[in-house]
């Protein structure tokens, strides 16, 4: 009950619906160049406002760093304490480190129907440092929260 009501004094739902439409054109408009940090973020708010899609990084910690190879693109996030923070900065100790050819590699990954991370990284276009099992969990994530915009979950 208090969670909704500062939900409600926050505006915190009128800020997710904002990123939602954000995510959604640019989705929809290939623009791959914000797509990293914008997906973070809304999945930052989504995570805080819904308790359905929260439960999956109930008792989860994980640090993620992704990259593009020529470093114009640097987000991390941080699984802890049943929330994510992200950050526009590297950080040390990651448990993943996603480094790709570009922003359009790491949004055709997440975006296509069936992700296939072996498959980019036969193409060169994804380089994994870390353990593939929270990439897995990421791609998961973000695949629901894709079909969660999009209204199909």
């Amino acid at each position: 009950m208090l969670e909704n009501m500062l939900n409600y004094a926050l505006f915190r739902s009128v800020r997710a619906n904002r990123v939602q439409k954000q995510f959604l054109n640019c989705i929809e408009s290939e623009l791959a160049e914000g797509f990293t940090e914008l997906l973070l973020r809304l999945m930052s708010l989504v995570l805080f406002l819904n308790m359905d899609f929260r439960r999956n990084i109930k008792n989860f910690r994980g640090r993620y760093l992704f990259r593009s190879r020529d470093d114009e693109i640097t987000v991390a996030a941080v699984f802890r304490d049943n929330r994510l923070r992200v950050y526009d900065k590297a950080i040390a100790n990651t448990d993943v480190t996603v480094t790709f050819k570009d922003a359009r590699a790491l949004m055709n990954y997440i975006l296509s129907p069936k992700p296939d991370i072996l498959g980019s990284i036969l193409r060169q276009d994804v380089v994994i440092d870390g353990n593939f099992n929270y990439l897995y969990k990421f791609a998961y994530m973000a695949k629901h929260l894709q079909l969660m915009a999009t209204g199909k979950a």
